[in-house]
């Protein structure tokens, strides 16, 4: 297996957690009693935050074992961070900003190199064999 394609895994796998810890923590204050304008609408974001968390851990996985489609999937997540990075960075936070972009960006980079495409080529299960 690559190096390129074992950070790209590291990186999603990394967000992934992030997100979980995300998760916990709002979980913690929504039974806590923090005030929410609307609790099944704060049900929703953490069921939000947990599913796609569990998306994160499954495209790590299966980009190290070498799927086609985690390339698509990871790429997205990619695109997500950048999202809320570069506005981060633009409010004035640029050491959280900068803890988004540059893992993101280097994955986006390695995500197109040819050691990761030629890695991530597996489509599905072995053909059957009659």
């Amino acid at each position: 297996m690559p190096g390129a394609a074992k950070v790209v895994a590291a990186v999603a796998a990394a967000e992934a957690t992030a997100l979980l810890a995300a998760a916990g923590w709002y979980a913690y204050e929504l039974l806590s009693g923090s005030p929410v304008l609307s609790f099944w609408g704060a049900v929703f974001t953490l069921a939000l935050l947990l599913a796609f968390s569990a998306w994160l851990y499954a495209v790590a996985v299966f980009l190290y074992r070498g799927y086609r489609w985690t390339r698509a999937a990871a790429l997205v997540a990619q695109l997500f961070v950048l999202t809320i990075g570069v506005p981060t960075v633009t409010s004035g936070l640029v050491l959280p900003g900068l803890a988004m972009l540059v893992p993101a960006l280097t994955a986006i980079v390695l995500l197109f190199t040819s050691t990761v495409v030629r890695h991530a080529s597996r489509t599905g299960s072995e053909p059957p064999a009659l």
